[in-house]
């Protein structure tokens, strides 16, 4: 198993000061806005998934 996978920023302000939270697996806090966010895996999107807007046919 290879190790949790950190933020680069955190998605309120953008700055680069985070630290793990203490709340769990996934949960993080950002020094400079002092705000606690949580990633969380969603799981895999189906095999052959095209998005809607995609235009007409592409030359």
């Amino acid at each position: 198993m290879s190790e949790r996978a950190a933020p680069f920023y955190c998605p309120y302000c953008g700055d680069e000061d985070l630290r793990p939270s203490e709340q769990g697996h996934g949960a993080w806090e950002c020094a400079s806005c002092n705000r606690a966010f949580q990633l969380k895996f969603l799981g895999l999107l189906a095999r052959g998934f095209q998005r809607a807007d995609s235009g007409g046919d592409e030359i």
